[in-house]
């Protein structure tokens, strides 16, 4: 468990690297850009920005003693200049998890879930249409088994949107399998899409939807989809060369088909999923 936890960590760590190569030349540079433009790009996923999305997702009901679960995604996304027409976007998804047992009361799991990691190639001058395509790839950082898969997985990732005046809207979505045979884990068949509707008003200031919406192929019938509903608000702030973003986020109801979270977790009710961006810092690159 421990080695893992340490592998993840580094992996997290290295990604992170770029962020203080050049920090103080970037931080010395004159800075032209609007609080609201800079605002829209740091909406765009495959933007040529430097990030450090932190999301904190809490989900309250689950199971017979109405359990809580709380899972902090930990979301570097490095971009890397390839040429002048093409840029790779790196974005990793580390999910660090308090797994709540369902028959009890008190008892609780902690550690980390498995690491996505999704490799963007996009154009470096697009039209209006902002577009992406690469592969996903599940790293089996898993340190216990009531976390999620121990497998290797991969799968075809995209993302697409626009920006029209002061809208950003679109999404990004993939599909993972698990890779060989550990039958020690259940193999994986999964589907996600982060779906996104930003507002963008003065000063920074933004209305915000982006509900992640998951799908489990391998649960049983009526647990397999978890589509949450809600928005929130934020507002860009400038520090230096790096711009800091606090995110407020309303409540979201979750909607499984029927009974079940699409978490693997049995539930009698809807869960309510709290969600907040805690802060996202952002980089431009050179």
């Amino acid at each position: 468990m421990n080695r893992r936890l340490f592998s993840a960590i580094s992996l997290v760590g290295l990604l992170l690297l770029p962020l203080g190569i050049g920090g103080e030349a970037l931080a010395q540079e004159q800075v032209t850009e609007s609080e609201t433009e800079l605002a829209k790009k740091t909406q765009n996923p495959v933007a040529d920005l430097i990030s450090i999305p932190l999301q904190n997702r809490t989900l309250f009901g689950i199971g017979p003693n109405h359990r809580t679960q709380n899972i902090l995604n930990v979301q570097p996304v490095v971009p890397i200049h390839l040429n002048s027409e093409w840029n790779l976007i790196t974005r990793t998804i580390m999910p660090i998890v308090r797994q709540p047992a369902i028959s009890t009361t008190n008892d609780n799991t902690w550690g980390l879930g498995p690491t996505n990691f999704t490799a963007f190639l996009a154009p470096a001058n697009p039209g209006p249409l902002i577009w992406g395509v690469g592969p996903s790839i599940q790293i089996p950082t898993t340190t216990d088994n009531q976390l999620g898969s121990r497998d290797w997985g991969a799968g075809p990732s995209i993302v697409a949107l626009t920006m029209q005046g002061p809208w950003v809207v679109g999404a990004v979505a993939n599909q993972v399998w698990s890779i060989g045979d550990n039958k020690n884990s259940p193999n994986t068949s999964a589907f996600f899409t982060n779906a996104f509707v930003n507002y963008n008003l003065s000063d920074g200031w933004y209305l915000t939807s982006a509900p992640i919406i998951t799908a489990n192929w391998q649960a049983t019938s009526g647990n397999k989809w978890t589509v949450p509903i809600g928005g929130g608000f934020g507002k860009i702030q400038r520090i230096g060369g790096a711009a800091l973003q606090p995110v407020g986020a309303g409540v979201r109801e979750c909607r499984p088909t029927r009974s079940g979270s699409g978490l693997g977790i049995p539930t009698d009710n809807c869960l309510a999923v709290a969600e907040i961006d805690l802060y996202q810092m952002t980089r431009m690159t050179e």
